[in-house]
């Protein structure tokens, strides 16, 4: 879906957001236009009772799905000029993915009383880990990069993360080690969750703390933005609840859709459940991390999708068991062999990760491995693949962890530490990049 580039605004508007050259009203209307093109066949489709084939349903409940991501990231964007920075970008994170945080409780509530339904839940949540952190943070580094290196006469080599960044790796790396108990434990409990769901309440607490911050904004979010301050409200909740609406009446078809177009075609459904939901349902986050690497503003955008592997390691998974119970299952959800592999592939994945930027600078051989080892996984079926690919994730890790082992213990304690006590971004400014 297109975003126009965007100018600066007259002084009336929130400063620093970006709007479109055409008037916010076109803009608006336009971008109304076209996700109603998407999403009206789908509620035509679910409304009338009609039953297509699976990958006829898969076409159109996947479009109205993508759709609605979409309203809900301008919604949440907007937003952010009404809501302190660090809360506004950690609010955003969920809230773009809604729709695939939907789509993995609906499996699990499934799974409570449809056992077939448990290898789903777990095979969503982490497909949407790996791809995120896997993809979506190695191509906005690098297109970042690319960007710097274009306005730069001197190689360009990592970027930096602003020291604001410490608090969100703190809470992904202390999130990551104690997510090592699902595969050594075989399941997910609901305490487990409960611990999951209260660090991320301690999360959105600690990001809430920080003053109202004016974001930078394009296309569709900065036509919202520019709004008067009572129709921008009424605009983002318009666009919350109308994206709402269409999740709760879109997810489970479209969830079982990719089930039932796995069976038509004899493709494994275990793997369209684990890429292409997540595939689907992140795009408009990745769209709108990589037009702000694009337009310069990588560390933002990099800032984005940490954000949004604190929640997918925390709200996401310790919501799983949660709706399990509700669904009619027992206290845990049950891992089978290969769940149990694909999670300690996601936790290695994430230690790794988080351990090769614990210097607050993103460098472009980090981007370059995530990637590659993201890449590698595909042809790799058997268990004993799997197990090699996570040895090497850890390896990585723990020479990322010697290396910067001077950062290990103010990474750890950053999620702790008074607001006052921390750095203020503001006086110390983040180069735009590193060379």
């Amino acid at each position: 879906m297109p975003i126009s580039t965007g100018v600066r605004v007259p002084s009336r508007q929130p400063t620093g957001v970006l709007v479109t050259s055409q008037p916010a009203a076109r803009v608006l209307m336009r971008s109304w236009l076209i996700t109603a093109g998407f999403i009206v066949p789908a509620l035509l489709v679910r409304l009338a009772g009609l039953h297509p084939t699976p990958v006829a349903a898969l076409v159109i409940y996947g479009a109205a799905v993508v759709s609605a991501s979409f309203l809900l990231a301008w919604a949440a964007e907007a937003a952010q000029v009404d809501v302190s920075g660090g809360f506004a970008i950690a609010v955003l994170a969920v809230i773009a993915v809604l729709p695939e945080y939907f789509v993995d409780l609906y499996y699990a509530f499934a799974a409570g009383h449809a056992p077939d339904y448990t290898q789903y839940a777990s095979a969503n949540m982490t497909g949407s880990n790996r791809l995120l952190m896997g993809l979506g943070w190695p191509v906005v580094v690098l297109v970042a990069l690319a960007v710097a290196r274009k306005r730069s006469d001197r190689q360009v080599t990592a970027l930096p993360l602003a020291p604001g960044n410490r608090v969100q790796l703190g809470f992904l790396l202390i999130a990551g080690i104690v997510a090592f108990v699902i595969p050594v434990s075989g399941q997910i409990h609901i305490a487990f969750g409960a611990a999951l769901l209260g660090w991320f309440g301690f999360y959105l607490y600690t990001m809430s703390r920080g003053e109202v911050e004016e974001p930078e904004l394009v296309g569709t979010a900065a036509a919202v933005a520019a709004l008067p301050d009572r129709a921008r409200r009424v605009a983002v909740i318009t666009l919350f609840s109308a994206a709402g609406a269409v999740i709760l009446l879109c997810a489970a078809p479209f969830a079982n859709s990719l089930i039932g177009a796995g069976i038509q075609f004899g493709v494994d459904r275990f793997l369209l459940v684990q890429w292409l939901a997540p595939l689907a349902s992140e795009a408009p986050e990745f769209v709108v991390a990589v037009l702000f690497a694009a337009r310069g503003k990588g560390t933002a955008a990099i800032a984005m999708l940490i954000s949004a592997k604190v929640n997918q390691w925390t709200l996401l998974v310790g919501s799983l068991p949660v709706s399990y119970l509700i669904g009619g299952g027992g206290p845990a959800l049950q891992l089978d062999a290969r769940q149990i592999d694909e999670m300690l592939l996601t936790a290695t994945q994430t230690l790794m990760g988080v351990a090769l930027i614990l210097a607050l600078r993103f460098h472009r051989y980090t981007a370059w491995a995530l990637l590659g080892l993201f890449m590698v996984q595909f042809p790799i079926s058997p268990t004993e693949g799997r197990l090699v690919l996570s040895g090497v994730y850890v390896a990585l890790a723990t020479a990322g962890f010697i290396v910067n082992r001077r950062h290990l213990f103010a990474t750890l304690t950053a999620p702790f530490v008074d607001r006052a006590q921390r750095c203020d971004c503001r006086r110390n400014p983040v180069p735009a990049v590193s060379r």
